[in-house]
């Protein structure tokens, strides 16, 4: 659950400010907490049947070639998307890591480093399926936790900048918008669990007396207490120490201890890995089926292997193409995680379920709806317009 995205949440309080950050940070945990919740329950919702695929429960909800056409783009959109920036993330890193490393060495390009991170994701890519990742994702877990707590560890550390400036960056009132709304983006960038969260509960066994929704909801709880532990010190204590001067990957602002900064950048790199197979997983599953089934290709591991190639080398192209860790997060924020986050699961539950109008299930889904389908609407302009 813990994504890269945290490194950003310093950068967006920026653009957001103390009041409407906290709370943005606040609203997205207990929203998503809800929303994630709401698949949890309906993945075993029919007797004897399980959703596990995000677009299998999209069409349960809207019909079949509609529930297709309404979550495959947008869960398409986030998984490339995703894929795409953790090749950023993971070639400025790696980046980062060498220039703290060795700071009077020839200066090497980040296109070079995104091409040595790819060729990591090449040979994993053909692993088969969830559970053979498993150890991969187990170390990005650790990892994560571990650069979340060095991030704010050595910002306290480093101490509240001399010249410090909570004020907005931007000089107009436009620039202040766009910032704001792009800075949403970058916090429902942080929340894009969800859209392989039935792939995951797919993974655990079932039965009428223990239901896979127990364990895995044991599962979220323990993992958003993670999310709460990593995001809200990470995104305060960043921008309390640098204020607006910030960089949109809080890592790069900091330079000291040497070893501490670069051990950090190296548990990033170690995360991204594994974080990366596992929104590839689900792309892998859909090229696969429509090439066997729609394109009549016969299943083999010579397909597999053209189409994983294929899938990896087109994200890296597009990583190098458009290397901006900021306005990439920003754009898939608010385009597509919001949607598959927040407010499709809501849209699905009172699809599926029709709870009273004014009740307080009806409710609650409509205002988590209304809220965030105003803001994705701001959120869809990069922050490179301004």
């Amino acid at each position: 659950m813990v994504g890269a995205g945290v490194l950003s949440l310093p950068y967006a309080m920026a653009e957001l400010g103390w009041g409407p950050g906290v709370a943005a940070l606040l609203l997205s945990w207990i929203i998503t907490l809800y929303t994630l919740w709401q698949m949890v329950e309906m993945h075993e919702m029919v007797p004897g049947k399980r959703f596990d695929r995000y677009h299998e429960l999209g069409q349960h909800a809207f019909g079949e070639k509609l529930g297709l056409w309404i979550v495959v783009p947008q869960q398409l959109i986030v998984e490339v998307g995703v894929c795409i920036v953790y090749m950023v993330t993971g070639g400025k890193s790696l980046k980062k890591f060498h220039d703290t490393v060795c700071p009077s060495c020839t200066p090497i390009k980040t296109t070079y480093f995104i091409i040595i991170f790819a060729s990591i994701n090449f040979v994993l890519s053909h692993l088969p399926n969830f559970n053979s990742i498993s150890i991969v994702s187990l170390a990005a877990a650790v990892m994560s936790l571990s650069y979340s707590i060095i991030a704010w560890a050595a910002s306290l550390k480093k101490g509240v900048q001399p010249d410090v400036d909570y004020s907005y960056k931007a000089s107009t009132s436009t620039g202040v918008m766009f910032n704001f709304f792009s800075a949403l983006g970058d916090v429902a960038f942080a929340y894009a669990g969800h859209n392989v969260a039935l792939e995951i509960q797919a993974t655990i066994p079932s039965t009428p007396e223990n239901p896979s929704k127990k364990a895995m909801w044991r599962g979220v709880v323990v993992a958003y207490i993670v999310v709460a532990i990593c995001y809200f010190p990470v995104a305060l204590i960043g921008y309390w120490i640098f204020g607006n001067a910030v960089d949109d990957n809080i890592l790069i602002t900091l330079n000291k201890p040497t070893w501490l900064i670069a051990a950090a950048n190296m548990f990033v790199v170690v995360h991204v890995i594994g974080s990366y197979q596992i929104y590839a997983m689900p792309v892998f599953d859909m090229l696969e089926t429509f090439l066997v089934k729609k394109m009549h290709f016969k299943p083999c591991f010579q397909l597999r292997f053209i189409t994983r190639t294929i899938y990896v080398a087109f994200t890296m192209v597009t990583g190098i193409a458009v290397p901006f860790f900021g306005s990439l997060l920003g754009f898939f924020g608010g385009f597509a995680l919001a949607p598959t986050t927040y407010f499709l699961p809501c849209t699905m539950w009172l699809a599926i379920y029709k709870p009273k109008k004014f009740s307080l299930s009806w409710f609650t889904n409509w205002v988590c709806f209304r809220i965030i389908y105003r803001s994705r609407l701001s959120t869809v302009t990069p922050s490179s317009c301004n």
